[in-house]
């Protein structure tokens, strides 16, 4: 399958602090592609790494087969990105500032009021009004970002947090957009701490760590069955014996069984007159999987996690290294 991102041995150090530790990172054409771990660990400088706002100590990125940062100027206009908080002048409107957005790259004039138009309504926003962008909520701001990632039809969206803001149904909606843009073309690739949510939207997943990238695969793979059956019964006790130590745990009427038939166990049960209320096969929820493979995040005090956080702060600072560097993204 087509990459559409590629990172090698991608390092980035801010001072004494490895914020990002020699990570491989693939992304497909059509991935839904999540971008996990605890605060601190690294995501918002890989996403700025990607975006070449953060040059890498060390390593390479391709996107779209072209060298970041040397040759980001070249694919930007087909890159849509939402990077934390929305930037926008406060004192303009929202569509004042998609005609300033829109007007900074290729394109010229024509249809520019058609693609503000398609993204506002894409985003919940078609009804929008002149009032400037310092009056909007957190959740308005935060649509106002995504149009502005949409407003050119990217062929890669590249989202830092894009949740932040949204109330439960704008999550919702946001959530079956991406999966719209997606089936028609456009890669997904997204940081987030909504676990939730990325186990909705996401066909793949990467998981960072203290900088390092400690998992990276097909979500489906994650959460395949793992050969165990969950069983709730009132007849516990005559389940466990009748299995002969198949029983693996039980608590009260739920019992995890060593067995990969559901069908099977089921029929084997009923016919033995055991009464069963459900039953189901064993997956490992994301949560399960993002805890077995991470450590503690930057919110819990002291270690070094709290070091990788003021690095990603720091990470914010560092777009000066773009003005100071050849090859910028211009």
């Amino acid at each position: 399958m087509t990459a559409v991102i590629v990172a090698r041995g991608l390092t980035k150090q801010f001072g004494a602090v490895l914020a990002v530790d020699s990570i491989d990172l693939d992304v497909r054409a059509g991935d839904r592609y999540g971008l996990l771990g605890p605060n601190g660990s690294g995501k918002t400088t890989l996403v700025r790494m990607l975006l070449g706002l953060v040059y890498a100590t060390r390593g390479e990125i391709e996107i779209m087969d072209k060298p970041v940062p040397r040759k980001i100027g070249e694919i930007l206009p087909e890159i849509g990105a939402l990077v934390e908080e929305p930037a926008a002048y406060p004192h303009l409107s929202g569509r004042a500032n998609l005609r300033l957005f829109d007007a900074a790259g290729p394109g010229g004039r024509r249809n520019r009021r058609k693609r503000i138009d398609d993204a506002l309504e894409k985003v919940g926003l078609e009804g929008i009004d002149r009032r400037p962008v310092k009056t909007y909520s957190l959740g308005m701001r935060q649509r106002l970002g995504l149009a502005a990632a949409l407003v050119r039809q990217p062929r890669l969206l590249i989202l830092d947090e894009p949740g932040n803001g949204l109330d439960p149904r704008g999550i919702r909606d946001f959530r079956q957009l991406l999966i719209e843009l997606n089936a028609a073309g456009t890669t997904i690739f997204l940081s987030s701490h909504l676990l939730g949510e990325v186990e909705l939207l996401c066909t793949r997943v990467g998981i960072l760590d203290r900088g390092r990238l400690v998992l990276q695969q097909d979500l489906a793979q994650l959460q395949a069955p793992t050969g165990r059956i969950i069983v709730e019964s009132p007849d516990a006790a005559q389940v466990a014996a009748l299995l002969n130590g198949r029983v693996e745990a039980s608590s009260g009427g739920r019992l995890v069984v060593r067995h990969d038939d559901p069908a099977a166990l089921n029929a084997r049960l009923v016919a033995a007159g055991v009464r069963v209320t459900a039953m189901s096969a064993q997956r490992h929820s994301l949560e399960e999987v993002v805890l077995a493979v991470t450590g503690a995040g930057s919110d819990q005090v002291g270690g070094a996690a709290a070091d990788e956080a003021a690095a990603d702060r720091a990470a914010g600072g560092a777009a000066a290294d773009r003005a100071a560097a050849d090859g910028g993204a211009g």
